[in-house]
């Protein structure tokens, strides 16, 4: 699934081929997209994309209504990736492809594909006074960037005060900080040499701040490699990532540590599988 880097690296690629065009038509090849706001797709047309940015793990547009169109408003559309979504500019007249789920054909000619081949991502379009009621946008998180390495350590400290959970899935509830998912929870722990069961309530402020630092430090180098590509993720000009070529733990079951040289545990923490240095880790 694309995680705070990926889709951030997404909207970047993908904002400058965009930003600026005006919507001329819209298809929606599959029924149930988008998931909600369907009765509001027909004021796409003539609607100009003024911002392209994230939330989280989302990808956000930002809409605006031309003068002509009478007072139709303007409007947010939403994308959660899930999986295997993506996002292409495909010059005019191109097809649909057999996972395309919604089309958005531009005033160049340009056609833009939300593709999703699991089915699992989503779309919604929304006015913009409405992002905030949307529960689960609301229940986000800060984010982990915007913050200072102190600021975020005391966040965390409040959040995981007394808490049994451990500290990974702690970590990957987005009510908690916004963005994380398995593999920069595994790879953030691993630099901050925090066990992953551990529960976050026992981890001390010393080391939350080293977790905070090592949060920051593992996202914004993943952004500058583009993200990880492990399996299907690509960006909005269809390059893959190459954090993964940086992988301390995530993925490497059994390897030896890059560190101790011991081998590597997995488990499964959360529902979801993780590895990390029984040694290195505490």
């Amino acid at each position: 699934m694309p995680e705070l880097p990926e889709v951030e690296t997404i909207v970047r690629t993908l904002e400058p081929q965009i930003l600026g065009r005006r919507i001329t038509s819209w298809e929606a090849p599959y029924p149930g997209v988008p998931e909600s706001g369907a009765e509001l797709l027909p004021l796409l047309p003539r609607m100009r994309i003024t911002r392209v940015f994230r939330r989280a793990k989302l990808l956000l547009m930002s809409l605006s209504a031309d003068e002509a169109q009478n007072g139709a408003g303007d409007l947010i559309l939403a994308f959660h990736f899930k999986m295997t979504g993506s996002f292409f500019v495909h010059p005019e007249g191109t097809q649909p492809m057999k996972h395309t789920r919604l089309i958005l054909d531009l005033d160049d000619g340009g056609r833009l594909f939300f593709d999703d081949i699991r089915k699992f991502g989503y779309c919604r379009v929304m006015r913009p006074e409405n992002l905030r009621d949307w529960p689960f946008y609301a229940s986000l998180g800060p984010e982990p960037l915007e913050l200072s390495s102190a600021e975020l350590a005391g966040h965390l400290a409040a959040r995981f005060e007394k808490r049994g959970v451990s500290i990974k899935a702690a970590l990957l509830d987005q009510k908690n900080i916004a963005g994380i998912g398995n593999i920069y929870a595994d790879e953030s722990l691993f630099k901050a040499g925090l066990a992953p069961h551990r529960p976050a309530g026992s981890v001390n402020e010393e080391k939350l701040l080293a977790l905070a630092k090592a949060l920051q430090e593992t996202l914004l180098r993943s952004i500058q490699e583009c993200g990880s590509s492990v399996r299907d993720y690509r960006d909005a000009f269809g390059k893959a990532g190459a954090f993964q070529n940086s992988f301390r733990v995530y993925g490497r079951k059994g390897e030896k540590c890059l560190v101790c040289k011991r081998p590597l545990r997995a488990a499964r923490i959360a529902g979801r599988g993780t590895v990390y240095c029984p040694r290195c880790q505490q």
